[in-house]
C-alpha cells in the first residue's frame, strides 16, 4: 500500500476573494476543484490511501469527495482545530496512515500543481535510503521560496527560508512541495503545536545528521498562492500543457461544462472554462479564463487571464484583464478593470464606473 498526506487547511488569504466562501483547494479549476486534480495524479502514481489534513472550511471536503471510492483511492479526514504549520499538519494527520515505522509517505502542499513522475520520486527515495526526500525545482527568481543547495549526489545541505539579502541565494533550487518521509521521522515531529517543516523540522534533521535527499526535477511546477496563477493552472490544464486525468474533456483551447451556453459570434480561447449554467453573450471575447457555473459574460465584453465568480455579470463592453470577480457581483456596462483588480463578492460597480483600477 502507498500511502500520502494532502495538506489542504490553509485560508488561501492571497487568493481572496476566491477563498471567502470556499477553501483554496476546492476552487474549481479546469472545470473540477483543484484538489480533484492532486487527488487523480496521486491514483494514476499508484497511491491507495489519502489522508487530507484539514483546517479551513473543511466541512466542505467530505460532502464532494466521500469516501474517495469514486474516485479510485481511500480517503480519510483528519481536522485542525487550530492551525499547526506544514510539520504539525503532517504530525497530526499521522494517526490515520498505516505506514509501518520504515515505510514512506508521500506527502504534498495543496497549493502546487506539478508534472512530477511521482513514483520516480518513491523510487528515487527508496534508492538514496533516506530519512527524507524533496521534491525541488528551479526558478528564475527564488528569493519568494525556500531555497535547498544539494550535493553532487543529491544530498541537502541547507536550508534558507526566503531570503532577505542577495549573498542568502546561494541557490535557484527551492522547495517544491512534496515529500517522501520515513514514516519514523513523522512520528519524531512534536505533536500538538505548530511546527514548520521548513523552519524547525528539515534543520533539525540536518543538525542530527539525517539524511536529506533532494531530486532536482524540471517538469511543470506552478505556486498556485495567487489568483493569476491559479487562473493560469486552469488555462494549462485545459490545454494539456499539464495532464490530469481528472479533467472532463480532452485538451483543446476551451472546456464548457454541461449546462453552460455559448451564442454564436462569441470566441473562446487561451484555456478557458465555462462553466455549468453560465452564458457567453454573442460577440464577447474570453481568453485564457475561468468563468464560473452561472455567471454572464454580455455582448462585447472581453475577458482576458480573468476569473469570474458564480452567479456574476459583467456588463456589455466590460474589458476585464488579469481581473477577479467575485461570486454575485454585478459590473457594468463600459468599465475596464485590469491587472491585480479584484472585485470581493456580491459587489454592485455602475456602468463606467472604473478604467483600470482595483476594487
Amino acid at each position: 500500500m502507498t500511502e500520502a498526506v494532502l495538506l489542504v487547511g490553509g485560508k488561501g488569504t492571497r487568493l481572496q476573494p476566491l477563498t471567502i466562501n470556499t477553501p483554496k483547494p476546492m476552487v474549481p479549476a479546469a472545470g473540477v476543484p483543484f484538489l480533484a486534480h492532486q487527488l487523480a495524479r496521486a491514483k494514476a502514481a499508484g497511491v491507495d490511501h489519502v489522508v487530507l489534513a484539514t483546517s479551513y472550511l473543511a466541512e466542505v471536503f467530505e460532502p464532494y469527495f466521500g469516501d474517495g471510492s469514486a474516485h479510485g483511492l481511500r480517503l480519510t479526514y483528519v481536522h485542525e482545530e487550530e492551525p499547526l504549520g506544514t510539520g504539525g499538519a503532517i504530525r497530526h494527520a499521522a494517526r490515520a496512515l498505516d505506514a509501518g515505522a520504515s515505510d514512506p509517505v508521500l506527502v504534498f502542499n495543496g497549493d502546487i500543481l506539478t508534472g512530477l513522475d511521482i513514483r520516480a520520486l518513491l523510487l528515487r527515495h527508496e534508492r538514496a535510503q533516506a530519512d527524507v526526500t524533496l521534491h525541488l525545482t528551479r526558478v528564475a527568481d527564488p528569493r519568494a521560496f525556500g531555497l535547498v543547495p544539494t550535493d553532487a549526489d543529491g544530498r541537502v545541505l541547507a536550508f534558507t527560508e526566503k531570503p532577505r539579502h542577495p549573498h542568502e541565494i546561494v541557490t535557484d533550487q527551492i522547495n517544491a512541495g512534496a515529500y517522501v518521509f520515513r514514516r519514523e521521522v513523522i512520528d519524531a515531529i512534536p505533536a500538538g503545536r505548530p511546527v514548520s517543516v521548513e523552519r524547525e523540522t528539515f534543520p533539525g534533521l540536518l543538525a542530527a545528521e539525517a539524511l536529506l535527499h533532494g531530486v532536482v526535477d524540471s517538469s511543470y511546477w506552478l505556486d498556485l498562492g495567487r489568483p493569476a496563477s491559479f487562473v493560469q493552472a486552469s488555462a494549462d490544464l485545459v490545454r494539456g500543457i499539464v495532464h490530469s486525468p481528472a479533467v472532463p474533456g480532452e485538451p483543446g483551447e476551451y472546456l464548457v461544462l454541461p449546462g453552460a451556453r455559448v451564442d454564436a459570434g462569441a470566441r473562446l480561447g487561451g484555456g478557458t472554462v465555462v462553466g455549468a449554467g453560465a452564458h457567453i453573450a454573442a460577440g464577447a471575447e474570453v481568453e485564457g479564463s475561468v468563468v464560473l457555473d452561472g455567471a454572464r459574460v454580455e455582448a462585447g465584453a472581453r475577458v482576458r487571464a480573468s476569473m469570474v465568480g458564480a452567479g456574476a455579470r459583467v456588463g456589455p463592453r466590460t474589458v476585464l484583464d488579469g481581473a477577479v470577480i467575485g461570486d454575485r457581483s454585478e459590473i457594468g456596462a463600459d468599465n475596464e478593470l485590469c491587472e491585480g483588480a479584484r472585485v470581493w463578492c456580491g459587489t454592485a460597480i455602475p456602468d463606467a464606473a472604473i478604467r483600470f483600477s482595483a476594487v
